[in-house]
């Protein structure tokens, strides 16, 4: 028995339009950065560029597994304490989860596959809302150079 988008849909009414959003603000386990192959060939033939306290290194190819693959990291000699940098590291992922819808769509349209990886240099603890401000602006850099 097959369950179509209508039958769901009929049955729950208000539900829908959140079960559709949680499915579009996800970060799957194969957009993460995880190949230390992958992250190698980033830091070797990857451009930058910085964003306030973050260094965001990327990578266009034309085709790929998956449109986007995304890395954070946070330095331990800024942050002495794994607890703090793995807040960091946590409000960094949330962030870019809930802004690269846009980004995504844009690559899948051009058939290009994108490598980031995002460092934090700050010195001291960010809120979510720098973070995401920085984050918005770092993707919104990195549309314009998936675009042109």
């Amino acid at each position: 028995m097959f369950i179509t988008i209508e039958k769901v849909q009929s049955i729950y009414p208000s539900n829908f339009f959140y079960l559709y959003l949680v499915k579009q603000f996800t970060l799957k386990k194969n957009e993460r950065l995880k190949s230390r192959k992958q992250i190698d060939l980033l830091f070797q033939e990857g451009k930058n560029f910085r964003v306030g306290p973050i260094k965001v290194i990327y990578r266009i190819e034309q085709a790929g597994i998956e449109a986007l693959q995304f890395g954070v990291t946070a330095p331990n000699r800024n942050f002495k304490k794994a607890v703090d940098r793995n807040r960091i590291k946590r409000l960094m992922r949330e962030a870019w989860r809930l802004n690269c819808t846009e980004l995504k769509t844009d690559l899948l349209h051009r058939s290009r596959y994108l490598v980031v990886f995002f460092i934090f240099s700050g010195r001291e603890l960010p809120n979510f809302n720098e973070i995401e401000e920085k984050t918005r602006k770092a993707i919104g850099k990195l549309r314009e150079i998936v675009v042109s």
